[in-house]
C-alpha cells in the first residue's frame, strides 16, 4: 500500500502578493496583464474568485465584475523562489517529489511513514512548516494514490487536510461529480452525463462493455479510477535538454487574444532561464492540449539561436495561429525552447511548469 500526499498551494501568486505587501490583504487581488493592453488574470485571491473571477479571464472582463479589483504584475523570480524553498521543503521529507508546477507536488511518503508517524502526521507537519517558514498556506490530500490525492487536495481550500484512509476510497469518490475525476475534461464530463453518469458511483457502476463502447480505451481505465484503483507512481523528474513553460487553464479557452498574451508571458519566462544560463536555442515549440486532452507539440527552427522574449515569442505566436480555428479550445499551452548552441548547456533543464491558478 502506498501512502500519497498530493500539495497544492492556494492561490499561489496572489497570496505571495499579499503576504509581501500589507496593504494587499483581505482584499480582491489579481496577479496579470493590464486591462489595457489586452491581459488576463494568471492569479485570483479568493476575495476576487467571491465575484466570479478567475485565472485565464480576460483582465477588462475581470474588472467589470469586480471595479474595486487591486492589479499587480508578475514577478516570476519571486515565485520560483518560493517555489524552490518549498520543493526543498518537500524533499527533505522524500526524495520521491513528482513537481506539477511552482506550487503543486506529489510526495509518495510510503517509506517515511511508520506506526508513530502517519501519512495525515506528516501531511500536518509540512502545513505547519509552510505556514511557519513561507507564511503561506498549503492544502493537502492524503491517500494511497496520486489520483485520489489531487481530488482531496481540493476539497477543502483554501489551508485544507484532506485525509482518505487506506479502504475507504470508493465511498470518498462515489457521491462526487464525475468531472472530478483524473483526466475526465468538459467534454468527456458531457458524453458522461448525457448517458445518465452523473457522479464517479454511477460511472463505477457501468459495464466495461458499455463504457468502451462509448469511450473506447479510455473507458474501462476511467472506470478503474472510479474505483479507486490507479497504481500510477510518482515519477521523479529527469533532466531534460530543454527550457520550457507551461500553463493549464482552469477552463477551457479558444479566445486567439488570450492565448497570444500567454505565448507571450511563457516566453518571458522562458527568455529568462535563458538569460540567466547564458544560452540560446534554435527550436522554438509550441506543447497544446486541447479540451479532450488531446497532446501535441509543434517547433519550429530557426537560422540563428534565440534568447529574447520577443524572438521566443514570435516563433510561438506563428505556431499557435496555424492551429487556431472556430470551435476548437485548448485546456494547456506551453513554450520552450532546445536546440542549444553549445554542447555543454545542452545537459542543462530548467522546466517550469505554471499553472494558472483557478485549478487551486
Amino acid at each position: 500500500m502506498h501512502h500519497i500526499l498530493h500539495a497544492d498551494f492556494d492561490a499561489f501568486y496572489a497570496s505571495i502578493e499579499q503576504l509581501d505587501n500589507a496593504e494587499l490583504r483581505g482584499k480582491p487581488v489579481v496577479v496579470g496583464g493590464s486591462a489595457d493592453d489586452r491581459g488576463v488574470v494568471a492569479s485570483a485571491s479568493y476575495e476576487a474568485r467571491r465575484f466570479g473571477i478567475r485565472s485565464a479571464m480576460p483582465m477588462r472582463t475581470a474588472v467589470r465584475l469586480c471595479p474595486e479589483l487591486l492589479r499587480v504584475g508578475s514577478r516570476f523570480d519571486r515565485y520560483r523562489e518560493v517555489s524552490r524553498r518549498v520543493m526543498a521543503m518537500f524533499r527533505e521529507i522524500t526524495p520521491l517529489v513528482e513537481p506539477l508546477s511552482m506550487d503543486e507536488a506529489y510526495l509518495d511518503v510510503t517509506d517515511v511513514v511508520t506506526d508513530r508517524l502517519s501519512a495525515e502526521d506528516i501531511a500536518r507537519g509540512l502545513k505547519d512548516r509552510v505556514l511557519a517558514e513561507l507564511g503561506l498556506t498549503i492544502s493537502i490530500g492524503v491517500a494511497t494514490s496520486k489520483s485520489i490525492a489531487k481530488i482531496a487536495s481540493d476539497m477543502d481550500k483554501p489551508d485544507g487536510l484532506t485525509v482518505v484512509a487506506p479502504g475507504s476510497e470508493r465511498d470518498f469518490l462515489k457521491p462526487l461529480k464525475v468531472s472530478l475525476l483524473w483526466g475526465v475534461g468538459p467534454k468527456t464530463t458531457e458524453r458522461l452525463e448525457a448517458e445518465g453518469i452523473i457522479t464517479i458511483g454511477d460511472l463505477a457502476s457501468c459495464s466495461d462493455e458499455r463504457l468502451k463502447a462509448q469511450f473506447g480505451k479510455n473507458g474501462p481505465h476511467m472506470k478503474r479510477l472510479a474505483l479507486g484503483e490507479d497504481e500510477s507512481p510518482v515519477v521523479v523528474q529527469r533532466e531534460a535538454k530543454s527550457i520550457s513553460s507551461e500553463t493549464t487553464f482552469s477552463r477551457d479557452s479558444g479566445e486567439p487574444d488570450a492565448l497570444v498574451e500567454i505565448v507571450r508571458r511563457l516566453s518571458q519566462q522562458v527568455s529568462r532561464q535563458l538569460r540567466r544560463k547564458e544560452m540560446t536555442g534554435r527550436t522554438v515549440k509550441l506543447k497544446l492540449r486541447l479540451s479532450d486532452f488531446t497532446t501535441f507539440t509543434r517547433q519550429i527552427t530557426v537560422a540563428v539561436g534565440v534568447q529574447s522574449s520577443d524572438e521566443i515569442a514570435e516563433a510561438a505566436e506563428e505556431l499557435l495561429r496555424a492551429e487556431l480555428s472556430p470551435g476548437r479550445t485548448f485546456r494547456l499551452l506551453g513554450v520552450g525552447v532546445s536546440g542549444f548552441e553549445t554542447e555543454g548547456d545542452a545537459n542543462v533543464s530548467d522546466v517550469i511548469q505554471l499553472r494558472l491558478p483557478g485549478l487551486e
